[in-house]
Order: structure tokens, then C-alpha cells, then sequence
């Protein structure tokens, strides 16, 4: 590695968050070659993270709930945010019951990938795990803000759906690509 591309200066910093929900910061950042940003805006929403649960009969679990910023119902993985206090291992954990009724032990959770949407404007990085053997040995406890419909379909029919296009959320497209490609016997059929 060479050491042509420098970090930039970070010299004044103001949160503006217009809320909770939303936080957002105002930079003023100076370039490697002297120029100075008045203006560079930044959201640290925080990291991510993201399960494919695979059931004992090779089906993917997958939640079909409405999203907001596209305004569109979608289907994906399992997952959410960090939790507060938690680390991610444990926040995985109780995103899978939350949200599917899917009740396991940071153990049985193996990392496959970690991924950034958007490093230029977000400071924000999912982490992608797969769990085997998933049961639904509990009840789904979602957030006030969700309804979320569990889906369970083939992992072949999976990995097609993200190939045509059908499955077309970044953190669940590039979770199942990665699986696939670490565990193609699961895919095939």
C-alpha cells in the first residue's frame, strides 16, 4: 500500500439531527490538498447487522415488511441496527427473535461478510452472519414501528431471486451472494 491517498482533517464538527431517528452531523473537513469543506454532511446511523437463518430443510427465513424511504413492501433478510448496550453478536440474536420468533445462541451465529452502502455520506457498516438447524421456538416481538410478514422459501429459489432482481436490498443481496459463495452445496438445486 502506498501512501498517496490521505484521510482527511476533520476540524469543526455539529450535530444537527433533526431527530432521534435521524442523526446527522455538519463537517467542516479539510482535503489533503488544502481545501477546506464548510459544508460536508454526514449521517452516523450506526452498524447493521443482518442473518441469513437457514432452517433444517434448506429454506431461507426472510421478512416482507414496508420501508419507509422507498415506500415500498419489501422482502429481505432479518436484521436491524445495533442495539444500545449490546454487542453485535447479541444484537443479532435478539433481531432474529424480534422479528421471526427465532430463538438461538451467539454460538451458533458464523460470520460470513461486512459491508458499507454508502461510505461517503454514512457511517454505517452491516455485519452478516448464518445461522443452520434455525427453529421458531419463541414469538416475534417487533418494534412499534414494524409489521413484518416471515416468509420462509428454498435457498435455491433464493439465490434466483436476487439474480432476477426480485430480491433487491443491498444488505440481503450482498449477504446471500457472500453465503453462496462460501456454502455453494446450500444453493444448489
Amino acid at each position: 500500500m502506498s501512501d498517496l491517498i490521505k484521510p482527511w482533517i476533520l476540524l469543526e464538527e455539529e450535530d444537527i439531527s433533526p431527530s432521534v431517528w435521524y442523526p446527522l452531523r455538519k463537517q467542516r473537513v479539510q482535503l489533503p490538498n488544502g481545501l477546506v469543506v464548510d459544508d460536508y454532511f454526514l449521517s452516523p446511523l450506526g452498524d447493521v447487522v443482518q442473518i441469513l437463518a437457514i432452517t433444517s430443510d434448506n429454506h431461507v427465513v426472510l421478512t416482507r415488511q414496508y420501508k419507509h424511504g422507498l415506500g415500498e413492501v419489501l422482502l429481505e433478510l432479518p436484521g436491524g441496527m445495533q442495539q444500545r448496550g449490546k454487542t453485535l453478536l447479541q444484537s443479532a440474536v435478539a433481531e432474529l427473535e424480534e422479528e421471526c420468533g427465532i430463538k438461538t445462541a451467539e454460538a451458533n451465529l458464523k460470520f460470513i461478510c461486512k459491508f458499507a452502502i454508502n461510505p461517503t455520506k454514512l457511517k454505517q457498516v452491516t455485519y452478516g452472519y448464518i445461522l443452520f438447524d434455525a427453529q421458531f421456538n419463541s414469538v416475534q416481538k417487533p418494534d412499534v414501528t414494524e409489521n413484518i410478514e416471515v416468509i420462509t422459501l428454498p435457498a435455491p429459489e433464493v439465490l434466483r431471486m436476487v439474480e432476477d432482481g426480485k430480491i433487491w436490498v443491498t444488505d440481503s443481496m450482498n449477504l446471500i451472494l457472500m453465503a453462496a459463495r462460501q456454502y455453494p452445496e446450500i444453493f444448489v438445486g
